[in-house]
């Protein structure tokens, strides 16, 4: 397998990309790539084979020689998590960019456990943006999942650049889960999963949820823990919406 890295898209042209400066040292002095060498660069959401034509401590030129299919879904998945205790959220920003999820949105909701200071909150969606770009790097992602700030529940209906169609696993809701969500609405381009923290949703959440244009749904008899539950629910609809065929 060659080695993949990602491209600074700011310096691609038609034929040539710089590697980021995050994988140079570990390409040049823990690799000992060189030129001639051929490797997988991701450049501008599309994946090539390229070649090194030029290796130096500060940088890492190479040619794009032969495009590769994209890996990326048609369904574009938002997932809104309300945010875990400890490191939850590592795991689940690892785990959904590696589902193949295109943006997480971390939500302080009235049950969360775990609150995030100003000063530490930076610092966190750092962090977590930094995990999915190594899951991405791993998984063979062409496009790395943007981690947003955390964002207030209450705000939720001024958010801007809603999915066409929202839904939240809920475990008071039945009879309508994602089967059924499929038969429904069989032609869905970007979907959003909301998915509440360990303490659950409250009524006045779900009633706000319902008038922002959520569907709840129910993810089956069993109670999932909120780090099971977003990844569950993006695979489920990922297979049925024909993206793990």
């Amino acid at each position: 397998m060659m080695h993949r890295f990602f491209s600074l898209d700011e310096s691609s042209s038609e034929d040539l990309a710089s590697i980021c400066p995050e994988d140079v040292k570990h390409a040049s002095a823990v690799l000992r790539l060189k030129n001639g060498d051929q490797v997988e660069v991701i450049c501008g959401g599309s994946a090539w084979i390229s070649e090194i034509i030029s290796v130096t401590p500060e940088k890492i030129l190479v040619r794009k020689l032969q495009p590769l299919p994209s890996t990326e879904p048609a369904l574009q998945i938002t997932l809104f998590q309300g945010l875990p205790k400890s490191d939850k959220m590592d795991w689940i920003v690892q785990k959904a960019t590696e589902i193949g999820v295109i943006r997480i949105i971390p939500l302080e909701m009235s049950r969360c456990v775990a609150r995030i200071s100003r000063k530490d909150a930076d610092r966190k969606r750092e962090r977590w943006q930094k995990i999915a770009r190594e899951a991405g790097k791993q998984s063979g992602r062409c496009v790395i999942p943007e981690i947003l700030p955390v964002h207030p529940f209450s705000g939720l209906d001024n958010f801007q650049d809603m999915p066409s169609l929202n839904v939240v696993p809920w475990e008071e809701a039945s009879g309508f889960g994602p089967l059924a969500f499929h038969h429904e609405h069989p032609n869905v381009s970007s979907l959003g999963i909301l998915i509440g923290p360990e303490g659950g949703i409250d009524e006045t959440e779900i009633r706000l949820l319902r008038n922002t244009g959520f569907i709840p749904i129910t993810l089956g008899r069993r109670i999932l823990r909120t780090e099971t539950a977003g990844l569950a629910a993006a695979s489920v609809f990922m297979c049925l919406y024909g993206e793990m065929g």
